[in-house]
């Protein structure tokens, strides 16, 4: 039996075999040409777990045949990554891949950045999180940012049946795929993890056919607790944001403590409170997403261990916090207006009239100044004619918005139905 788990027997060599991601690996693709003709830029690859980044990266190094460095920012720091540089100084060039970028600090950007701009290395950074926040702007300006998209389950499902097509060891068991939403659902989408849970089966399952109920008893005995990269990722921060909106600050902290000490990001989990802040409490009470915001900044300068205290602080806050999503209700639908209206005119009377073109095509006549009026206020008409009197904000009852409803009836009466 091969030590070599599933996942990394079966990494693809070349484009052509990878799976998923046509819009990178297909025929006349911006990654495909620059591949084909030789010569790629600096890139930051952004995309979910096991989506086929590091292969990318990989196949990239093993096309061009340039020499490839590999860096995790979990472990490494400034002095491997100028290191790396001064050899690749030496070999006249060499691509660099880092993974989870966005976990380096600025002054580990930084440091990249001379290498980068001259030329000396190519640097392929991958990453989960939004590189327009975990990556520094002048870093980000000097690469051409590729994103990944998650696998759907005619990927995994093609993904499975080559691994028990091809690969040396399952192949001679000549086993049959059945049933297949276990092992999707249980991989969370993650290729890597879904090869890896498939390799765990095979060795464990009492026949040569894989079906559901048998995948999940042996997972229920193999997989462990926490993977922050898998379903157990996805489940408790979905039970950490259930339990804040059901007003358990108990039970938020507990599933709090699970990401913590599994080794969750700090960020991605203060970015998640920060979300939680205006989505589910919004004018319910607007210092929470002050205080979210707060905790974001906090954690971002403190680090581990002391930010368990801060995120513990704000979580228990949410929880115990009034919630309103009439924000989040209040977007959604306009968008749904804009999308299935189009491109509503503006009403004349609030258009600009920087022109005197305008002014005579009656762009902002008739407009009135509400600070010249009793309440800084005068009734007159802001939506699009075919919109008009449409509320997409629905204050809910709680104090605060209670008080919102009575400022807005007030001042349009019936108009929005408030």
């Amino acid at each position: 039996m091969s030590s070599t788990p599933l996942a990394e027997r079966m990494r693809p060599k070349m484009l052509d075999e990878l799976i998923g991601q046509e819009q990178l690996s297909g025929t006349g693709s911006i990654l495909r040409t620059a591949i084909d003709n030789g010569k790629i830029p600096s890139m930051i690859l952004w995309g979910p777990p096991g989506v086929g980044k590091t292969t990318i990266a990989n196949i990239i190094a093993n096309t061009l045949q340039q020499t490839f460095f590999q860096l995790s920012a979990i472990s490494a720091g400034v002095k491997d990554i100028r290191e790396a540089i001064d050899t690749a100084k030496k070999l006249s060039g060499a691509i660099l891949f880092i993974d989870e970028i966005h976990r380096f600090n600025k002054g580990q950007q930084d440091a990249l950045l001379g290498a980068v701009e001259k030329g000396i290395i190519t640097l392929i950074g991958a990453t989960t999180e939004n590189p327009s926040f975990e990556v520094n702007s002048a870093l980000l300006s000097r690469c051409q940012v590729y994103i990944l998209k998650a696998l759907n389950d005619y990927d995994l499902v093609k993904l499975m049946q080559h691994a028990l097509a091809s690969d040396e060891i399952l192949q001679k068991k000549k086993i049959e795929l059945k049933e297949t939403e276990a092992l999707i659902r249980i991989s969370g989408g993650d290729g890597r993890k879904l090869l890896n849970l498939l390799e765990i089966v095979t060795e464990n399952m009492k026949g040569n056919i894989i079906n559901d109920k048998e995948v999940m008893e042996i997972a229920q005995q193999r997989i462990a607790l926490y993977d922050k990269s898998g379903e157990q990722h996805y489940d408790i921060i979905s039970a950490f944001i259930k339990s804040m909106r059901g007003s358990d600050p108990n039970a938020a902290v507990y599933w709090l403590a699970r990401m913590i000490e599994g080794g969750e990001d700090v960020k991605f989990i203060a970015r998640r409170m920060l979300i939680f802040a205006s989505e589910d409490i919004g004018n319910a009470n607007a210092n929470a997403l002050l205080l979210a915001n707060n905790t974001f900044q906090a954690v971002n300068i403190i680090g581990n261990p002391e930010s368990r205290i801060i995120l513990s602080q704000c979580a228990i806050y949410l929880a115990s916090s009034a919630k309103s999503n009439a924000s989040y209700m209040a977007i959604n639908d306009a968008i749904e207006a804009v999308r299935s209206k189009g491109d509503l005119p503006v009403p004349l009377h609030l258009r600009n009239a920087p022109t005197r073109l305008m002014k005579q095509m009656n762009y902002g006549k008739d407009y009135q100044y509400a600070h010249n009026f009793d309440n800084n206020f005068i009734d007159q008409q802001f939506l699009p004619e075919e919109l008009n009197e449409k509320a997409f904000y629905q204050p809910q009852k709680n104090a605060r918005e209670e008080e919102i409803r009575k400022f807005l009836k007030d001042r349009w009466k019936d108009k929005y139905g408030y």
